[in-house]
């Protein structure tokens, strides 16, 4: 005869005091991203491999969390999951799980974030063939005083054993816009530094599903300039930390938009964000904090006897002794990273200007007068380093200040005499000022022997005949008082000068190379050798026989 009676079904209950969860899940948690990351915390302690988020918003908003961990029994239900507060680390007196993950909860709080978005919220879980299902509402929790008994739905219903996890579903979501999946996975790669065994992927109604990478912590910003710490660091003291600290830090191309909120350094533990991003520093006005951003692991902090990190994990207790010794180390690690970020910004850039332009920025000021160069280069180097303006109008202003002040033998061509300019241009286009030089006195000295028609052979000789006050052969002014007087002997001794100071030492008794080991000219100097013979050119096109 079969029988009748039924075994009472067993009870779940919560024990809390009301304003628990209205401090810890409603108020510390307002916001999707933080919910959403302490669940997945959970299913990444309980050994998930992967976890999906489903948001729905057509119609009635629905979030679920399912995850392929290992699941819970109703027993554990009870004695784990509902107890308000339980120090899990403490309790089962192990800091790994079962797969050799560091255990990132501790205070056995996380589980209220979920009432800080959601007022009903429906659980299944699957472990060793058992199958459990419960529902909680936040009205009914806060109609309660201090025991709450949540909706049993499913009481160890068969189930493949091969099955296990756990499914959160939340229902009458407290918001009234849509979800964006681009935002959210954003956020949540930003919470999350995620190992190659755990995937994470989400999917907004029936889009295709997103998978969040750490790759995304960066999405949307221009790298200029990236450190990996600790291979890419110089910078040292004495904190004896050092080296358990790593991560991976960047420079932007520009300035981070304020409301992206991603200015300035993340700090991680086991894998999860324990302090959001800033600059460890009493300042906040330097020009570098706009442009960095990033992350650093600081796993041992969760190895201090003291809980150093908050409930909410957005900041860490800057007032314990050890972690006044982490500030301070991290304050002067920021600073020098702007120093390095400026020496290598400003070389990146000139790189890139010089690639854009096919203007050698360096090689241009070198080649620039000192008077010129000291009022030039403020300008560029500003624009270098400092301008946010964009690629292209960056590189039309330093083009244009090129095109104004171009490098010395440039802006020195404008100012040569035609002749001069004609015999040494195929010279001087190949920036041989050498024989542009050589080639230019050449020509002089032929062009003064046949004007002045002087017979001499000797070409020193012959400028001393040619020109002079009293007995030159030519005159290049009325020679009609002192003045006139001067520049006719003046012509006469720079012309003699000319010749024997340049022309003979660098064509008649040496070589140029010889020369140039010597140092006795350089491109300079033969750079200023036809200045002054375009000077003495000018003059003898006014020559005319005495």
């Amino acid at each position: 005869m079969k029988s009748n009676f039924k075994m009472p079904q067993e009870e779940l209950k919560m024990s809390f005091d009301p304003n628990t969860i209205e401090h810890l899940g409603v108020r510390m948690y307002s916001t999707l991203p933080p919910v959403l990351a302490e669940l997945i915390a959970n299913a990444y302690d309980a050994d998930a491999a992967s976890v999906s988020l489903t948001l729905k918003d057509e119609g009635e908003k629905e979030i679920i969390i399912e995850d392929d961990g290992s699941g819970m029994s109703f027993e554990e239900i009870n004695s784990k999951f509902l107890r308000i507060g339980r120090p899990r680390r403490q309790e089962e007196n192990k800091q790994e799980t079962e797969k050799g993950r560091k255990v990132i909860g501790k205070k056995g709080l996380g589980k209220l974030s979920f009432f800080g978005i959601a007022h009903e919220i429906e659980i299944t879980t699957k472990k060793d063939g058992k199958k459990n299902t419960f529902a909680m509402n936040w009205e009914d929790i806060k109609a309660e005083k201090k025991e709450y008994k949540p909706k049993v739905v499913k009481n160890d219903e068969s189930c493949s054993a091969k099955e296990h996890g756990t499914k959160i579903t939340l229902r009458k979501i407290q918001r009234e816009s849509v979800f964006s999946s681009e935002d959210i996975v954003n956020a949540l790669a930003r919470m999350f530094i995620i190992d190659s065994g755990f995937e994470i992927t989400l999917r907004r109604n029936s889009e295709k599903p997103i998978t969040i990478t750490n790759d995304r912590r960066f999405a949307g910003l221009e790298k200029e300039v990236e450190w990996k710490i600790p291979a890419d660091s110089e910078y040292n003291d004495d904190y004896d930390k050092t080296s358990k600290i790593v991560g991976h830090l960047i420079a932007t191309k520009k300035p981070i938009p304020p409301k992206a909120d991603m200015r300035g350094i993340i700090l991680f533990s086991r894998k999860k964000m324990v302090n959001r991003p800033e600059y460890f520093s009493d300042s906040t006005s330097s020009h570098f904090f706009s442009y960095l951003t990033g992350w650093l692991e600081v796993d041992f902090i969760d190895d201090l006897e003291e809980d150093v990190i908050a409930t909410n994990r957005q900041s860490l207790n800057w007032g314990h002794e050890e972690m006044i010794k982490l500030r301070t180390h991290l304050g002067g690690l920021l600073n020098w990273l702007e120093r390095d970020w400026r020496k290598k910004r400003e070389a990146k850039r000139q790189k890139e200007l010089t690639e854009a332009t096919g203007i050698n920025i360096s090689d241009w000021f070198s080649k620039l007068p000192d008077d010129i160069r000291k009022k030039i280069e403020p300008i560029v180097r500003a624009i270098i380093k400092d301008s946010e303006l964009s690629d292209e109008i960056n590189k039309k202003a330093v083009v244009e200040l090129h095109g104004i002040v171009p490098e010395y033998a440039n802006l020195h061509w404008r100012h040569l005499h035609p002749e001069i300019q004609r015999i040494s241009k195929e010279y001087y286009e190949k920036q041989n000022y050498w024989h542009a030089a050589t080639e230019a006195v050449k020509h002089y000295i032929l062009t003064v022997r046949k004007k002045s028609g002087s017979a001499q052979t000797n070409d020193q000789p012959m400028m001393g005949e040619s020109f002079g006050k009293d007995s030159g052969l030519l005159l290049v002014t009325a020679n009609s008082d002192m003045v006139e007087n001067d520049i006719e002997d003046g012509q006469k001794f720079l012309s003699m000068g000319i010749v024997a100071g340049f022309k003979n030492p660098v064509v008649s008794h040496s070589t140029i190379e010889s020369i140039k080991a010597r140092g006795l000219f350089d491109e300079k100097d033969c750079l200023d050798i036809l200045s002054l013979l375009s000077h003495l050119q000018k003059r003898l096109d006014n020559g005319k026989k005495r």
